[in-house]
């Protein structure tokens, strides 16, 4: 269901990492469906592929780059790549990101560093690469997907949850040194949201699941549709006044005791 006005980002260029599956995609084919110009990144071609496929039935045009956000090189890559392709790139959203269950107390230092070289690191390498891009050309939105989880604390999520409270860290910082540039730096944090990849890894266990549901006041997960309407509107006029901010996606789960994974 569209909820804004039918070609509310036409030629806007939207660049979504971790676009090949659950909330990037979705945003990434929501933009598009709004009129958006899309490029999707990820490590993982094929899904990117078909993003891309899906995003052009909507009569944009898409581009899909493989790239590790971890690897500077392939970031600087993939934003030269986006700009030779359209010309600019107005919004960025940074979505892609690692996590697992693990106790702090057995989280071996590989474990530890693979979500931060992810989450806070090929977050910071995209913010840069296309800031730089954005700055040179008079301004753009960044968009980056956080999460709930330092808010209250995550038992189980200790990698996880340091990362996303760097990158709401990180927006605030780029927020206030970019505004002189006229580059919007805000976030999104979603709650508990069904995805094909957190129904079969993180709600799986139906105890668990339930005891999630239990806590969020609306009684219901999120979708990722609930998300990507977020980044529309950060990314459309109405947003022209907002920076610095993270916008609460959550049902209201997270001014509750959340439940522990472990």
């Amino acid at each position: 269901m569209r909820i804004f006005a039918e070609g509310l980002l036409r030629d806007k260029v939207v660049l979504v990492t971790g676009g090949g599956t659950g909330i990037g995609r979705c945003v990434a084919l929501t933009m598009a469906a709004y009129g958006a110009q899309v490029v999707v990144a990820g490590r993982t071609p094929a899904p990117l592929q078909a993003t891309a496929t899906a995003a052009q039935a909507h009569g944009v045009r898409a581009l899909a780059v493989p790239t590790d956000i971890r690897q500077p090189a392939q970031v600087a890559a993939m934003a030269q790549a986006a700009v030779e392709a359209f010309g600019r790139i107005d919004v960025l959203v940074n979505n892609a990101a690692a996590s697992f269950l693990a106790a702090a107390r057995k989280l071996s230092p590989g474990g530890w560093q693979a979500v931060l070289d992810t989450t806070l690191s090929g977050t910071f390498y995209c913010c840069q690469a296309v800031g730089r891009q954005m700055i040179a050309q008079g301004g753009g939105r960044i968009i980056n997907i956080t999460a709930t989880l330092h808010f209250k604390g995550a038992p189980g999520l200790a990698a996880p949850a340091a990362a996303k409270a760097g990158v709401e860290a990180l927006t605030k910082t780029l927020a206030l040194e970019w505004a002189k540039f006229n580059i919007l730096v805000n976030a999104i944090a979603p709650g508990p949201i069904h995805t094909e990849g957190a129904d079969r890894n993180l709600w799986s266990n139906p105890a668990f699941y339930e005891t999630v549901r239990r806590g969020v006041p609306l009684g219901r997960f999120g979708r990722p549709e609930d998300i990507a309407n977020m980044a529309v509107y950060l990314a459309s006029p109405a947003g022209d006044y907002l920076t610095g901010a993270t916008l609460v996606v959550d049902g209201g789960e997270w001014l509750l005791k959340g439940a522990s994974a472990l």
